[in-house]
């Protein structure tokens, strides 16, 4: 059986090479950074073999790919339960390599949910397990820090606030800085053209959600900026085919796939979901509505546990409301319209949002965020 192909799990140690590596990523973001983080490492030691479980970017940069962990979705409380037929799947590519072939070093990224069983596999068998982007565990369930401790070799944080959180907990950790500091591009200066940005989401299921309220948002922004530009950005885990029946009524919405930020760092206006879009539209200075719309459910339960005041990232590094949240029954296509038109209406406003959400950069490192991790991680491959 290929070694590469997904759910196969046969594994031939005699050509396994000396120094191993298994990271596993379980969403768009760890994906990409755990790819960029792959190939640090092998600049480091090009004798590196990687086995993954990830998505599009890590199944490029990795020499045995297990799983595609990124494509399952389930985010929520109880949405991956839906999930638990290809969940055990990939539970069972991580038990079959460490078993068989076990890695000198267990690198999980981020997703708490699956990660969590992943390092305490690996401390069961004594391999190293450094954790590379913290869980969002600050914001609802820090009590989750304890239970990584006891299990973690290290943990790399990507925020600076994330540090005294695990130090506390007992946990040796390291900030390497952000890694989308080396990704986004310097922010552009506006243009005077009027470009307004629609960002649902990066799994299906949230976008499938958030789709038709900005679809309508814009609508209702329409009315009041006929000759405003309306772009709709897709990442690359999602096809293009599964958003063309939502366009075909609405020929003004432009559909794009824009990796490097040539279309986004050039938009007056970015109406985003909560997360890593929040974060790559602060580091280009781009003036934005977050949104976010949860099951009833899910939303019920994060009530109770969420305990951080903000939902968006740069609200969390400003300390203060910096660009409106609309979240759950506030996001709705009059809500947000009114948020946007009044950001649009009022240039000054704009204005200071942007040198605000810029100034936040400089809390996030100087860049090189993987290339420290690679470095952090080295030591557990010499031995």
């Amino acid at each position: 059986m290929p070694w590469n192909s997904p759910g196969k799990f046969s594994i031939i140690s005699a050509f396994m090479p000396k120094k191993h590596v298994l990271i596993v990523a379980g969403d768009p973001s760890g994906d990409l950074h755990g790819a960029a983080l792959a190939q640090a490492l092998k600049a480091l030691d090009p004798d590196v073999a990687l086995s993954v479980l990830g998505g599009t970017h890590l199944r490029q940069a990795a020499d045995h790919f297990l799983y595609p962990l990124v494509g399952l979705g389930g985010f929520g409380f109880w949405e991956p339960v839906l999930k638990l037929p290809h969940l055990w799947r990939a539970w069972r590519a991580v038990r079959a390599v460490l078993r068989t072939d076990p890695p000198n070093v267990v690198i999980p990224i981020d997703y708490y949910g699956f990660n969590i069983h992943v390092a305490r596999l690996a401390k069961r068998h004594c391999i190293p397990v450094v954790y590379y982007i913290s869980p969002q565990v600050w914001a609802s369930r820090p009590q989750r820090t304890r239970a990584l401790a006891k299990v973690l070799s290290k943990m790399l944080v990507i925020f600076p606030f994330e540090v005294d959180l695990y130090r506390q907990a007992g946990v040796p950790v390291r900030f390497v800085g952000h890694p989308l500091l080396d990704l986004v591009p310097a922010p552009s200066q506006p243009n005077g053209i009027l470009s307004i940005g629609l960002l649902p989401g990066s799994r299906w299921s949230i976008v499938e959600r958030h789709l038709p309220i900005l679809i309508q948002t814009a609508r209702e922004l329409r009315k009041s900026f006929p000759d405003a530009q309306f772009t709709l950005f897709r990442p690359l885990d999602i096809a293009e085919s599964r958003y063309l029946p939502w366009l075909e009524k609405v020929s003004w919405l432009r559909l794009t796939h824009d990796p490097v930020y040539e279309q986004r760092k050039k938009l007056s206006l970015a109406i985003t979901v909560s997360g890593t879009a929040a974060l790559e539209n602060t580091l280009l200075g781009i003036p934005m509505i977050v949104m976010y719309k949860l099951s009833a459910l899910t939303y019920a339960i994060a009530k109770r546990v969420i305990q951080v005041p903000y939902v968006a990232i740069p609200n969390i590094l400003a300390g203060k409301p910096l660009v409106p949240e609309l979240l759950q029954a506030d996001a709705v296509p009059e809500k947000l319209a009114a948020a946007a038109r009044s950001l649009l209406e009022n240039p000054e406003s704009g204005r200071r949002m942007r040198q605000e959400l810029l100034s936040l950069r400089s809390q996030l490192g100087e860049g090189g965020s993987v290339q420290t991790a690679a470095q952090e991680i080295a030591p557990f491959l010499a031995t």
